[in-house]
């Protein structure tokens, strides 16, 4: 029988099926954080449970952290009770944990894939919808809530029911300074929000196959903005030379072993899926969003769309923007380059090859998060931090930042930012603030420009020299 890589990898975890129901998983690893843990380990207190497989539980702090003088304890009393009850559950239970202070502590979904956690052919799950990211090497990776992460605390298992499988393909060549970022963007923009409800989609063709680890992981993060439980895209040559030589990445000859069996993975020739859809590269162009949900995308040269629909009116009265309207030239007061979806290493290299030698606008508040402090040191080592220090950028220490209203880094009320994160939901980035989404290329040329550019028209610059 032909086999999805989604199908190869499901079926290898099963360990039993309920009869005319859902199948019990087996869980490789299971990511934690400070802010959907501690409910769930007071819940194995409570029913006197011990922790199954400690071994395979791995914990980071990242959504409350400030990302200024972190050796400092932290003022938010929320904040600092949860990032304070992960550290005492963590070593009350055994638990492996890069905290505050660690050399290895950062963005869950940035740490892991950079530690050599992350590995093809694995099920991973963590208590953050952002999950998916690890699909880009092969991985059935997903979202769990808090009573399911006491599940996986207690059996190292849960119990689900299969979802369908979705392809989607895209073929030929992107234009000039189309990013990663841009391709999901564009994919949510054309299928909706609501596209992939009870799918894991794989992402096959040229265009996923000759992007970096570092794009790929982009693009499966914002799966679950189309609704999907995923995304993955198939384990290759890419893939291998990421992970090997990474701290918790097999070595010699179990990694040769390891790869033999991840080149069994991508789908068989013939292998049919539930949903295909199809999209030529010629026809993406740099995105941004001009909504509250991330399929309201558009070309950066493009005007908002009209549509007589009262949902999608309040979302432009909510962002003060009108059906007709451009957004180039549009003024911009704040540019957050960070996330879980545009944090690593290459994400920096990209924006610090537009700022080089160039100025932020006097009316930008721009802000540089690493998504880990192993990318503060290669921000650090490789000759960006004076780039984007010379260029008046501010840059932060690891966490999630003006992603989410969770910590000291919010936008302020009325405030446009244009953000390389994952949502634009209203109030995500702060009460009130109004968040576009785009490209670390995008949101560099903005901080320079101090409002929304025609990036299409620059000069090439998704490569950095030192």
């Amino acid at each position: 029988m032909k086999k999805t890589l989604f199908d190869k990898v499901w079926d290898s975890h099963v360990v039993d099926t309920v009869p005319d129901g859902p199948q019990i998983l087996y869980i490789d690893k299971h990511l934690i954080h400070e802010v959907t843990s501690p409910q769930a380990f007071a819940e194995l207190e409570e029913r006197n449970i011990p922790l199954f497989r400690k071994e395979q539980v791995v914990a980071t702090a990242d959504h409350n952290v400030p990302t200024k003088d972190q050796h400092l304890p932290i003022q938010d009393l929320l904040s600092k009770k949860q990032v304070e009850m992960l550290s005492e559950n963590c070593e009350k239970h055994g638990v492996t944990l890069y905290g505050l202070g660690h050399p290895y502590q950062g963005i869950v979904h940035v740490m892991a894939p950079e530690l050599g956690i992350t590995q093809p052919g694995m099920t991973m799950v963590c208590g953050d919808s952002h999950t998916s990211t690890h699909g880009a090497f092969g991985t059935i990776a997903f979202g769990i809530g808090t009573s399911q992460v006491a599940q996986v605390f207690a059996s190292q298992c849960l119990l689900l029911s299969k979802p369908k499988s979705m392809r989607i393909t895209v073929n030929g060549k992107l234009k000039k300074n189309v990013l990663p970022k841009d391709v999901i963007l564009y994919i949510i923009a054309k299928l909706g929000t609501n596209s992939g409800t009870g799918y894991f989609v794989e992402y096959a063709g040229d265009v996923f196959e000759n992007m970096s680890m570092e794009g790929r992981m982009t693009v499966c993060n914002m799966s679950i903005e189309m609704g999907a439980r995923g995304g993955m895209i198939a384990p290759d040559q890419t893939t291998f030379d990421y992970v090997k030589g990474r701290e918790f990445a097999p070595k010699g000859e179990e990694f040769d072993k390891k790869v033999a069996y991840w080149k069994t993975l991508p789908t068989d020739e013939g292998a049919e899926f539930d949903l295909e859809y199809e999209f030529d590269a010629a026809d993406i162009d740099p995105i941004i969003t001009y909504g509250t949900n991330p399929g309201m995308g558009m070309g950066i040269t493009e005007s908002i769309p009209e549509q007589d629909d009262p949902t999608f009116r309040k979302s432009l009265e909510y962002m003060g923007l009108k059906q007709g309207e451009q957004l180039l030239g549009k003024k911009i007061n704040y540019v957050f380059i960070g996330s879980c979806t545009n944090s690593r290493i290459e994400d920096f290299k990209i924006a610090a090859s537009y700022i080089r030698g160039k100025q932020k606008a006097p009316n930008v508040n721009a802000l540089i998060v690493p998504g880990s402090q192993q990318v503060a040191r290669q921000i650090k080592e490789e000759g960006l931090q004076e780039i984007f220090e010379a260029a008046g950028f501010e840059i932060r220490q690891s966490g999630c930042s003006a992603c989410l209203g969770m910590n000291e880094d919010k936008i302020p009320a009325g405030e446009y930012c244009v953000s390389t994160s994952n949502r634009n939901f209203e109030g995500r980035q702060g009460q009130g603030a109004r968040t576009i989404l785009a490209s670390p290329l995008v949101a560099a040329a903005t901080a320079v420009n101090g409002s929304i550019v025609d990036i299409s028209a620059e000069v090439e610059t998704t490569e950095f020299a030192s």
